[in-house]
């Protein structure tokens, strides 16, 4: 566990993360970072929760009608 120092930047207040914690994540300058709460406190991760769930729905929507993909396959 790390303590991070709140910073400012321009405007508004920023955290910088150490470079260990940018390879964990595997992103680098630029890239997007989403927050979300979570019942501990908040989650930082490089992955979009609403593409996660779409993807969660589409694979329950294939599963579902498996035997029709495999019959169009054909």
């Amino acid at each position: 566990m790390s303590a991070l120092k709140l910073t400012q930047i321009g405007n508004s207040v920023g955290v910088i993360l150490p470079k260990e914690v940018l390879a964990r994540l595997k992103v680098e300058k630029g890239d997007t970072l989403f927050l979300t709460e979570a019942a501990n406190g908040v989650t930082l991760t490089p992955y979009d929760p609403d593409v996660e769930e779409q993807l969660k729905l589409g694979r329950e929507f294939m599963r579902e009608f498996r035997d029709t993909f495999h019959q169009l396959a054909k």
